[in-house]
């Protein structure tokens, strides 16, 4: 779901974006700068997986950690920090590059 996989670091940076402050699709798209279909796939995916909820209806649908997520964040920041930040920063290199 996250490690490993190749929409494993879009899903964390979500996650950990809504960490900080529940968002709508609209808003995650812009903050992590991202295409808004992506971000939708991705938010299907982990409220599929309860790993968030919703509240609301259609663009203005807001996004929050499910309890679930928040009973077990320390399992996702672990991951987070072991392989998500080394993902991002080697993603941002690759577009440094570029």
């Amino acid at each position: 779901m996250i490690a490993g996989s190749e929409g494993g670091l879009n899903r964390a940076r979500i996650i950990n974006q809504l960490q900080d402050q529940p968002s709508n699709a609209n808003q995650l798209a812009e903050i992590l700068k991202l295409d808004y279909k992506t971000i939708r796939h991705h938010i299907d995916v982990l409220e599929k997986n309860n790993l968030i909820t919703s509240m609301g209806k259609k663009y203005g649908k807001m996004y929050f950690l499910s309890t679930i997520l928040e009973e077990n964040l320390d399992v996702f920041t672990e991951i987070w920090e072991r392989i998500g930040k080394n993902d991002l920063i080697k993603k941002n290199n690759k577009e440094v590059r570029r």
